[in-house]
């Protein structure tokens, strides 16, 4: 058996003794974000330390727990902290908690990061559902040998982002009165920061936002037959001058604030979904 195999399956043993299975939707939290796993009736929590093989966030700011409960009639599992190629992971690895909710019968699965705004029209603080992505990590979670049990060889990913879920979560935003733009996400490895002229490089390449997660995450849920939805908090913007730093306590500032207002929307889109 496939290396990568055997340690999914004995996490998977692990926490279906736990008491955990049957899932409908997953979600990965990214920096400033775990508080939405706060609101939902929480059942289970497990430290990812507990799971086997389960690799473990390095990142100060993500809790590294799996938390499991319901949200109306639906059984979700919130990953609160995710892992990050910049960790020294492989995109394989980035991937892990993906595979354990497609293991675990997950439909769905959403993904949340805080991002840099490039498009001018964004600001900070800003909620920006993803539409696309760009890949410029140098990676891809799918080299190497195909694990037919997980999908095919060639997934198609010209409709990464679930059309039909882009306007449910658009209408019920304009429901709650929540400001809601549309972006294209644009992944690099990191940890370093981006250069003037890759920040013209994202802009003239098509994407609006950038970041350092999500793209691998979203390459192995398509892999898997799964949904994606996905949300980017602008926490720091390009203003075409040199000073572009993102001071990390302002990111976590930011991200807190606009979390609070993701997470209502993303709870309320959870209640009217059919999974």
């Amino acid at each position: 058996m496939n290396d990568y195999l055997k340690n999914i399956n004995e996490a998977i043993d692990f926490i279906k003794k736990k008491g955990i299975n049957n899932i409908d939707i997953g979600m990965i939290l990214g920096s400033g974000l775990g508080k939405i796993a706060e609101k939902i009736q929480i059942k289970i929590k497990i430290s990812y330390k507990e799971i086997p093989n389960f690799p473990v966030s390095t990142v100060k700011e993500h809790s590294g727990n799996l938390i499991y409960g319901t949200v109306g009639d639906k059984h979700v599992v919130f990953f609160q902290g995710r892992l990050h190629l910049y960790e020294g992971y492989s995109a394989k690895e980035v991937g892990f908690p993906v595979r354990i909710l497609q293991k675990l019968g997950g439909k769905l699965l959403i993904v949340s990061n805080s991002a840099g705004g490039v498009n001018p029209g964004l600001k900070k603080g800003d909620i920006v559902v993803i539409k696309d992505h760009i890949n410029m990590m140098g990676e891809n979670p799918l080299v190497g040998k195909n694990i037919k049990e997980f999908g095919t060889r060639f997934p198609i990913m010209h409709d990464a982002y679930n059309k039909n879920l882009l306007k449910k979560v658009k209408v019920i935003a304009k429901n709650k009165n929540i400001k809601l733009k549309e972006g294209v996400y644009l992944g690099l490895k990191g940890p370093s920061l981006e250069t003037d002229a890759e920040y013209r490089m994202v802009e003239i390449l098509g994407g609006d936002m950038v970041g350092m997660s999500t793209v691998p995450e979203v390459i192995t849920a398509v892999h898997g037959g799964l949904d994606v939805l996905g949300f980017s908090i602008i926490t720091n913007k390009f203003d075409g001058m040199s000073k572009n730093e993102a001071d990390f306590n302002d990111v976590l500032r930011v991200a807190n604030k606009a979390g609070d207002v993701l997470s209502n929307l993303v709870l309320k889109l959870i209640k009217n979904l059919t999974y």
